[in-house]
C-alpha cells in the first residue's frame, strides 16, 4: 500500500514554529511504519480549513489528491480536521475517488465513522468560535479595546489555552495507567493495544496508537 502524507496548520505562527506540522508528520509516519504503508510523498501547507470550498484555498491539498490519484495511493492525515471541519467538504472528498486514511482513527475506519467524526469536527469548530467570542467578552470587560488583530489573537490564545488545559487534564488521568504498563516493560504499541482492549478512548474518542501513547508521555515530560 502506498501513501501520500498531508499535513496542515491554520495560522502563520503555527507554520513558522513547525511544531504542529512536525508533530503531524511524525505521528503519520509512525502510523505508516506500523501498518507497513509505503510513504512516497509529503505535502504541507499553512491555510484555513474553513468552508465547503476549502479545497480551492489549499493548492497543496489539491496537489496531494492529484498525486495520490495518479499513483493509486492513499492520502493520509493525522486527524480528520486536518482535511477540514466541514461535513459537506469531507463528504465531497470521500466521493472524489481518492481514498484517504485518518491515522487517529485507523486504516479500517468505515464511511459512517468518518461522517460521524466530520460532524464532531464541525461542531468543535463552532465551539472554538464560541470560546473565542467568550474570550473577547472577557477582554472587553477588562476594558481592552476590541476590533483589532492583536486583541483577536489574544482571544484565540485564551481559547487555545482552555483547549490545552483540557488536554492536560485528560493526560493526567490516563498517565498512571500508561506508566504502569511502560514500567512493566510494555512497548508503546503494546500499551495502545491494552488501552483499546479495555475500551478506553483517546480524548477525541478514537483508537490508541503508539504515537498517541507517546504524546501522552511527552506532554507530561514537557
Amino acid at each position: 500500500m502506498k501513501a501520500i502524507i498531508y499535513t496542515r496548520v491554520s495560522t502563520v505562527d503555527q507554520g513558522k514554529s513547525g511544531l504542529g506540522l512536525e508533530s503531524q508528520f511524525n505521528s503519520i509516519n509512525e502510523f505508516c511504519l506500523a501498518e507497513n504503508i509505503d510513504v512516497i510523498e509529503h505535502y504541507s501547507e499553512v491555510e484555513t480549513g474553513k468552508g465547503a470550498d476549502a479545497l480551492d484555498k489549499r493548492p497543496q491539498l489539491a496537489k496531494a489528491l492529484q498525486h495520490a490519484k495518479k499513483e493509486n495511493a492513499y492520502l493520509v492525515v493525522a486527524k480528520l480536521d486536518r482535511l477540514g471541519r466541514n461535513v459537506s467538504f469531507i463528504s465531497g472528498l470521500m466521493e472524489s475517488k481518492v481514498p484517504f486514511i485518518v491515522a487517529q482513527l485507523g486504516k479500517d475506519a468505515d464511511p459512517f465513522m468518518l461522517h460521524l467524526y466530520a460532524a464532531l469536527s464541525e461542531k468543535e469548530r463552532e465551539l472554538i468560535s464560541t470560546r473565542t467570542k467568550a474570550a473577547l467578552q472577557v477582554l472587553k470587560a477588562k476594558g481592552v479595546l476590541l476590533g483589532n488583530r492583536t486583541n483577536l489573537d489574544q482571544a484565540r490564545a485564551l481559547s487555545i489555552e482552555t483547549t490545552k488545559a483540557k488536554a492536560t487534564e485528560f493526560a493526567d488521568k490516563i498517565l498512571p495507567t500508561v506508566l504502569s504498563y511502560r514500567n512493566a516493560g510494555e512497548t508503546l504499541p503494546g500499551i495502545a493495544d491494552k488501552l483499546n482492549d479495555m475500551g478506553v478512548k483517546t480524548r477525541r474518542g478514537g483508537k490508541w496508537y503508539a504515537s498517541t501513547v507517546a504524546n501522552i508521555i511527552k506532554r507530561q515530560a514537557a
